[in-house]
């Protein structure tokens, strides 16, 4: 059996935890990472993740944000923290990972950004998910996630892949790749402008269907200060494609984001 690399050293958790990050607007469950690794493993993961990114997806207006990293995986496959959410992995395996969870989308405010003027907030909800996961080999694995519930009935599907390894005892180097599906709802409730909103905006109507919402690539490098505590930077640039691109919300559909983590294992 393939046995994947144990997270518990937390330069292995602060990449996977980056591996698969989308551009640092705020989509922080595109996958469930366990860096427990094994099952009957109970580990916990504490620190601070420090994101330079844009205000939504698509604005060219920079933010940069400080948020807590808190995650626990305990003995009997439950998991909860800011970057899971809450939820169990329902795997024996060590090279498998499946099983479901709550997340949450954070919504939108129109106050944030004057680009966002006249099309109304978007409350915060409480999403319902699963996931899967296979490690291919120590080095590589593949990611899957699928979430249900943003903006009231929004359906998000992630697929990722990773590799991580060592470039020197104390240094490790990731790569990460993703894209995600979004069905209709998803597409006009973030990315569409009613004819209300068309109004109050003065943006010309916009109804994106059901497809590929944005594509994503990543580059993470992590420093070991002891077998608990480690920095791990990383820099991912992503693309809007299809109707969302055509939004226009959207004023800029590549961008460039930077995600530093400083993290302690325990």
């Amino acid at each position: 059996m393939v046995r994947p690399a144990r997270f518990l050293c937390p330069g292995l958790a602060a990449s996977a935890l980056l591996l698969a990050l989308p551009a640092a607007f705020g989509q922080a469950f595109d996958a469930v990472r366990l860096y427990g690794g094994a099952p009957g493993e109970e580990v916990g993961l504490v620190g601070a993740v420090l994101i330079a990114g844009t205000e939504y997806a698509g604005s060219d207006q920079r933010q940069t944000r400080l948020v807590p990293l808190l995650d626990y995986l305990w003995k009997n496959g439950w998991f909860a923290g800011t970057a899971n959410g809450i939820g169990v992995n329902l795997s024996r395996r060590e090279d498998m990972q499946y099983g479901v969870r709550l997340t949450a989308d954070f919504g939108r405010d129109q106050d944030n950004s004057a680009a966002l003027r006249g099309m109304g907030d978007i409350d915060p909800r409480l999403e319902i998910g699963a996931f899967f996961n296979k490690f291919m080999s120590r080095e590589i694995f593949l990611s899957s996630s699928l979430r249900y519930g943003a903006g009231g009935s929004g359906l998000i599907v992630d697929f990722g892949a990773g590799y991580s390894t060592a470039l020197a005892p104390t240094w490790r180097l990731g790569f990460g790749g993703a894209f995600t599906l979004i069905n209709a709802d998803y597409a006009q409730t973030y990315f569409g402008v009613s004819p209300s909103q068309s109004a109050s905006s003065g943006y010309a109507v916009h109804q994106p269907g059901a497809g590929v919402r944005d594509a994503r690539a990543n580059v993470a490098l992590t420093y070991l200060f002891n077998r608990h505590t480690s920095l791990t930077t990383a820099l991912s640039a992503g693309t809007l494609l299809g109707d969302v691109a055509d939004s226009p919300l959207v004023r800029q559909q590549t961008t460039v984001s930077g995600v530093a983590v400083l993290s302690y294992a325990f």
